[in-house]
C-alpha cells in the first residue's frame, strides 16, 4: 500500500468513467467532441492509458463491443489502476475488477453517483502479481460471476483475506456460486422463494432432447415444455427463447452457436390483467431497495423494451411501486429477502424477481454486476431520482460504516 511513506505514491490514470459517459449517451449529448479529444490524446501520446480506457468505453456504448474491448486491452497493457476523481475529503474506494464488458463487474461508478467519493479501479488477471495500488479507505470486490471470472476470483481470494483495509463483498465463494443453476438449486424446497430449476447442459443434450432421445441428464428429461433456453454467459435476453416443443427446439438449434446453455421450465408469472411485471431490487447489507419495475405484455421483460417511457399508465404504476415498496412489496416478501441474503451472504448484489402465482417471490437471477442507474429522463420519470438517491445513499452509507469498523 502506498500509505508506506518509504514508497512512492501510485499515480493512477484518470478517466471520465462509465457513468459520466453513459449519462451523456442517454441524454442525447453529442459525444463526438469527447471522442475527438480522446482520440487526439491517444494519437499524441500512445501511452495515454486513460484515453484508451475511455475510448474503449465509448466504443462499447455505441455498439462496437469488440473494438471497445480491444482498446481496453491496450490500456491494461500500459496500466492496471484507473481513477474517477471525487472531491477532497470524500471516501476513497478501491474496486477490484476484471477486464470485460459492462456486465463483468459491479457498476460502482453508477452506485456512487451524487457522492464525493473517489473511485479507483484495480484490474486483476489470472495469477497476476498485485500491482501497487493507491491508498484507499475501503476496498470492494466488484468482479461478477462468469466462467471467465472463476480463475481470477481464485487468485483474488487469498489476496483479500489479508487486505489491510476493510473489504466489501469479500465472500469470494458466494460470488462464484451465483451461476443461474447454482442459485436456483440453493432455493429448492424454499417456502418463500421460488427459483425455477435451471440446468446447465451441453448442445449435445439439447440435440438429443430435440430428437426425442433420452438426454444424458435425468433432470433435463424431467423438464416439460415450454422451456426457457439461453446460452451460458448471455445477458439482456440475448438468444433467450421460450421453446414450446421438440420441433421448436430443433429450429432454435439451427442458429444456436454456444457450446452450453441454461434450460429452465417456463413459469407463467403474468398478472390477472395479462401483463408481466419484473422488479429489479438491490440488496444493500441485506436491505432491499427497488431499482425499477418493468411492465410488459411479453413474458421476456427488460426495462428497455417494456415501453415504459411511452406509457403513462405503466409509469404511474412504477411510481406507486416505488412509493410503497418499503411498506408493501418489501414487507410481503421480507422472509424471502432474508432467506436470499442468508444464502447469498454478500454486502451488495441485485436480483430480478416477480411475485409468483403462488404468492412466493419468483427469483429469476441474482448477480453483483446488474446495472442499477439513475439515467432516465427526469421529465418523463420524475419519481425515479428520489428513489435512486435513496438507494445510492444507502450504498454510500454501507461503505462509510465499514470504514469506521
Amino acid at each position: 500500500m502506498t500509505s508506506d511513506p518509504s514508497r512512492p505514491a501510485v499515480i493512477p490514470n484518470k478517466i471520465i468513467g462509465l457513468a459520466a459517459l453513459t449519462h451523456g449517451a442517454y441524454a442525447g449529448v453529442d459525444l463526438q467532441p469527447i471522442w475527438a479529444g480522446l482520440v487526439a490524446r491517444a494519437r499524441t501520446n500512445p501511452y495515454d492509458a486513460g484515453a484508451l480506457m475511455d475510448i474503449g468505453c465509448l466504443l462499447q456504448l455505441t455498439g462496437r463491443k469488440e473494438p471497445g474491448l480491444e482498446s481496453q486491452h491496450h490500456a491494461l497493457e500500459l496500466c492496471r489502476v484507473y481513477e474517477r476523481s471525487g472531491a477532497p475529503g470524500g471516501l476513497k474506494i478501491l474496486a477490484i475488477v476484471m477486464p470485460g464488458d459492462f456486465m463483468a463487474n459491479t457498476p460502482l461508478d453508477f452506485l456512487l453517483e451524487g457522492s464525493d467519493a473517489t473511485l479507483y479501479h484495480l484490474y486483476m488477471g489470472t495469477g497476476e502479481a498485485l500491482a501497487d495500488v493507491p491508498d484507499h479507505d475501503v476496498a470492494f470486490v466488484a468482479i461478477g460471476q462468469s466462467d471467465a471470472s472463476q480463475s481470477i476470483l481464485r487468485s483474488v481470494e487469498p489476496m483479500v483475506a489479508r487486505w489491510p483495509r476493510p473489504v466489501l463483498n469479500r465472500n469470494i465463494q458466494a460470488i462464484k456460486a451465483m451461476g443461474r443453476d447454482q442459485v436456483a438449486a440453493s432455493f429448492a424446497g424454499s417456502s418463500t422463494v421460488r427459483a425455477p430449476e435451471s440446468l446447465r447442459v451441453t448442445r449435445s443434450d439439447l440435440e438429443r432432447l430435440a430428437a426425442g432421445e433420452p438426454p444424458v441428464s435425468t433432470e433435463l428429461a424431467n423438464l416439460s415444455y415450454p422451456l426457457i433456453v439461453r446460452p451460458v454467459g448471455s445477458h439482456a435476453g440475448e438468444s433467450l427463447e421460450r421453446i414450446a416443443s421438440a420441433a421448436a427446439l430443433t429450429d432454435y438449434l439451427e442458429t444456436f452457436e454456444a457450446a452450453e446453455a441454461y434450460v429452465a421450465a417456463f413459469v407463467d408469472y403474468s398478472s390477472p390483467d395479462g401483463l408481466y411485471r419484473k422488479y429489479r431490487v438491490a440488496l444493500i447489507d441485506g436491505v432491499p431497495f427497488i431499482s425499477h419495475l418493468a411492465i410488459s405484455s411479453h413474458w421476456m421483460v427488460h426495462y428497455l423494451n417494456a415501453g415504459m417511457g411511452e406509457d403513462e399508465v405503466k409509469r404511474a404504476e412504477e411510481a406507486e411501486a416505488m412509493r410503497t415498496f418499503d411498506s408493501g412489496f418489501a414487507v410481503r416478501h421480507s422472509a424471502a429477502f432474508a432467506e436470499i441474503h442468508a444464502k447469498i451472504p454478500l454486502d451488495y448484489f441485485a436480483i430480478d424477481c416477480a411475485e409468483g402465482p403462488d404468492g412466493r417471490l419468483l427469483l429469476f437471477e441474482a448477480d453483483v454486476a446488474m446495472i442499477v442507474h439513475s439515467m432516465d429522463d427526469p421529465e418523463v420519470f420524475p419519481y425515479k431520482a428520489p428513489q435512486m438517491t435513496k438507494l445510492f445513499s444507502a450504498f454510500h452509507a454501507l461503505l462509510a460504516r465499514n470504514v469506521k469498523r
